[in-house]
């Protein structure tokens, strides 16, 4: 049966680091404090003048020279993003610019942290649907450092930026994506929030005073989202492929907080060794989040042929989403 396979993984990180120690230097928190509620250390903040279709680009470069495929060869780009560098154009034309991929449609997705998985299966569908589509780039990427409001100790302590992308391409075989699931709840569209800077609420002074411009959230109803939606979507994935939690060797969540990780994985009664984690280090970065972690994972060489990846996301909409992959190309 033919089935869209990932062909190749990149990442891109800036290279400034905000660790705990400087958080404490700008608001009243501590390394302790931050450490034993997300499990964050380190994150990454893209300097000035650096946008998303930057660390977008140095991904996509990554992924495919992984995946053997020239930017020519790219059919379609999408680019999942809550932070695109500008309203329009979206960031995937720049991207494709950048690239050279001149022969690619392009265009964006924001489904928040949930993007990256609305991205590959809607990717999925144009390879599977029509024969025009045989490689199509697919990139999270954030610059999330630049809606934060370092203020604001609740949230300025949990995000950062960087990209993750895969080039994804189809054939015959076992190997592949097996099982999709996107989900909504727009009930909860109030829990996270950038509340200014749209056709709601146009920027003008008052939002700008009022700093309507940056991320908003409610983080302990996000948090009991998160823990009851993360099994419902691998249940989803895991009946559709007619497989159960036992047949996975691998958990990929986004990395929003590590409470919400262990919390999810004893739900899931997945072994904590099979979740790959790099919160840590990065923070939360939205859309960037899952294909970082799997970009990371393929660099350390974690995978072989035949195993049995669980992608799961969560975010702002509400939005949830999961896809099973069998790893091989």
């Amino acid at each position: 049966m033919l089935k869209a396979r990932i062909l190749g993984t990149g990442y891109d990180v800036p290279e400034d680091v905000l660790s705990n120690a400087d958080l404490e230097k700008m608001v009243q928190t501590s390394d302790d404090w931050i450490v034993s509620r997300t499990g964050i250390s380190y994150r990454r903040i893209a300097c000035n003048g650096t946008a998303t279709s930057d660390l977008a680009y140095r991904a996509s470069r990554s992924a495919l020279e992984e995946a053997g495929i020239a930017p020519q060869e790219l059919d379609l780009i999408i680019v999942a993003t809550m932070t695109p560098d500008m309203p329009m154009p979206a960031a995937a034309c720049l991207l494709q610019h950048l690239l050279g991929a001149s022969k690619a449609a392009a265009f964006d997705i924001n489904a928040a942290c949930t993007g990256f998985i609305y991205a590959l299966a809607t990717a999925e569908s144009f390879l599977l649907s029509s024969k025009k589509y045989n490689h199509i780039l697919v990139v999270g990427a954030e610059v999330l450092s630049r809606v934060v409001d370092f203020t604001d100790r609740n949230t300025c302590v949990l995000f950062g930026d960087g990209a993750g992308a895969v080039v994804l391409g189809k054939g015959e075989g076992e190997n592949g994506i097996l099982a999709t699931y996107l989900g909504a709840d727009g009930t909860g569209s109030g829990l996270l929030t950038i509340p200014a800077g749209g056709s709601r609420s146009p920027a003008s002074q008052e939002t700008l005073a009022q700093r309507m411009h940056y991320m908003q959230m409610q983080g302990s109803e996000v948090f009991k989202f998160a823990v009851k939606s993360i099994p419902e979507c691998a249940a989803r994935v895991l009946e559709e492929a007619d497989l159960s939690t036992e047949d996975v060797d691998y958990l990929v969540m986004h990395q929003a907080n590590i409470r919400i990780l262990q919390a999810a994985a004893k739900k899931l009664s997945i072994p904590w060794e099979k979740v790959l984690v790099n919160i840590g280090n990065y923070g939360n970065i939205s859309a960037a989040s899952i294909p970082l972690v799997l970009a990371e994972a393929v660099d350390h060489k974690k995978f072989k042929t035949g195993d049995i990846l669980l992608l799961v996301g969560f975010g702002a909409g509400l939005t949830t989403g999961a896809s099973l992959v069998r790893w091989g190309r």
